[in-house]
This record gives C-alpha cells, sequence and structure tokens, in this order.
C-alpha cells in the first residue's frame, strides 16, 4: 500500500513555511510479513482511513451512531483487537504510524468479522487536530507510548501541555482519558501534565494513578517491563 494521500496544499499564495513540529516518533518500518503486506493492500479499502479534506463523517464512516474509543500507538492492535471483539456496541479507531502493525489489526479484524474498527496509519497529532470533530470521542487511550529515556530527547514525548487542548477538545464531555506507562519519570512527567489542565478530572481516589484497567490486556510491553523490574503506572481522567 502507498503511503496515505495528504490533501492538497492551501492556494492563499503564502509560500512562508510552517515551524518544524518536532514529532514524538521515528517511522520504523520493521519486517512486514506477506499477510500483513496482503492486508494493507487488499483491506485497507475496508478497514483504512485516509486522509481526509474535512473533518471525518464519523457516523458515515461506521455507518451507525455509537460511542467512539481512539487509540493512538496501538502497536500489534492487541488492546484495540480484543476491546472491538468484546464491545461491539462501541466503534474503534486506531492511529498507528508502523505499516506492520496496521496489517495485522486488520487481517485479525477481517478474521474475526469486527464491523466497527477502523485503521489510520499516520501521525496521531494531525488525526486529532484536523480529522477527528470536537466532542466526537467517547475515549481516548494511550498505552505504552515512547518514553524517550534520554532527557535530551524528552521533548519528543507525546504527551505534553500542548497536546492536552487537543485530547479535550476531541473529548465529549464525560469522555474518558486512559493512559499507561512502565516508565516511572515519564509517569511522573504525565500525571503532572494532566494536573495542569482544567478541563480533565482524576478519577483515581487519590488523584494519582490509577488500577489497572480491566480492559486492557497485558501487552508484550509490559511483560518485557515486568521483566525489567519495572512497575505499571496507570491513569484515568474524565472530561468535564
Amino acid at each position: 500500500m502507498s503511503e496515505p494521500r495528504r490533501p492538497p496544499e492551501s492556494e492563499t499564495g503564502d509560500t512562508a513555511a510552517p515551524p518544524r513540529r518536532i514529532r514524538s516518533y521515528v517511522r520504523r518500518e520493521g519486517r512486514m510479513t506477506d499477510g500483513q503486506r496482503s492486508a494493507l493492500d487488499e483491506l485497507w479499502p475496508r478497514y483504512g482511513i485516509d486522509v481526509p479534506q474535512a473533518p471525518l463523517d464519523l457516523a458515515a464512516i461506521f455507518g451507525r451512531m455509537a460511542p467512539r474509543v481512539f487509540e493512538i500507538g496501538f502497536g500489534n492492535g492487541d488492546h484495540l483487537l480484543s476491546r472491538a471483539a468484546a464491545e461491539p456496541q462501541h466503534d474503534f479507531i486506531g492511529v498507528e504510524v508502523h505499516r506492520p502493525g496496521c496489517g495485522r489489526v486488520m487481517m485479525q479484524a477481517s478474521k474475526l468479522g469486527l464491523s466497527n474498527l477502523r485503521v489510520a496509519s499516520f501521525d496521531a497529532v494531525e488525526v486529532l487536530r484536523d480529522w477527528i470533530p470536537a466532542g466526537a470521542l467517547a475515549e481516548v487511550v494511550i498505552y505504552f507510548p515512547d518514553p524517550w529515556h534520554k532527557s535530551r530527547h524528552n521533548k519528543r514525548r507525546l504527551v505534553q501541555p500542548h497536546f492536552m487542548p487537543l485530547i479535550t477538545r476531541a473529548l465529549a464531555g464525560g469522555g474518558l482519558l486512559r493512559m499507561a506507562t512502565d516508565w516511572a519519570p515519564y509517569a511522573r512527567h504525565m500525571l503532572d501534565v494532566v494536573r495542569g489542565v482544567p478541563e480533565l478530572e482524576n478519577l483515581a481516589p487519590n488523584g494519582g494513578y490509577a488500577p489497572r484497567a480491566e480492559t486492557r490486556p497485558k501487552t508484550r510491553f509490559e511483560a518485557r517491563g515486568e521483566r525489567l523490574g519495572h512497575e505499571v503506572y496507570d491513569l484515568l481522567l474524565r472530561r468535564r
């Protein structure tokens, strides 16, 4: 599958280059199996979302009105697939820049006969900013984002104060934000960031970290972190 096409440039006559944004990821394609490649080629029309010219009409995409869950960086898709299969009353949108993971999710979704799941292989910041209508999401999920361990790379972390308005804009009132990491410094950073967002209410009893969500299967990242002796930190917040 070719890279999703971007919409045409605005014809405003302004030729000034926009400031370069620091991205929270590096696109590493990795090894792609024949099945994943076939899924990208054959199943994209069914499960894929291309760059739109205007904010998405999610009711048209899914063919119904339903609560929508938006997962950023779903990796190999275990959480996304398990919840889409267990919660047919919800619609799920997964965003992942690494195409082998997208191919795997579409391949498994087809095997399971899922109709409530869609995938975008694009920058989640731009998807939230430009594709998702305001108040369209019931839940945003960010599990085990790249912690960018080195201090000089901390600026690349996805969860930053300037990112939170995109989430609060996209969440409906009462919508949930779920996050988890196994890197303690990043967990503290996440907690500091969300404490500065008045639109979000921390649902943990002490205003800190929440119990592990029952809907979250143990991913390979979590298992690896546990083997290394890392504690997993969950956050659960609600849009006021």
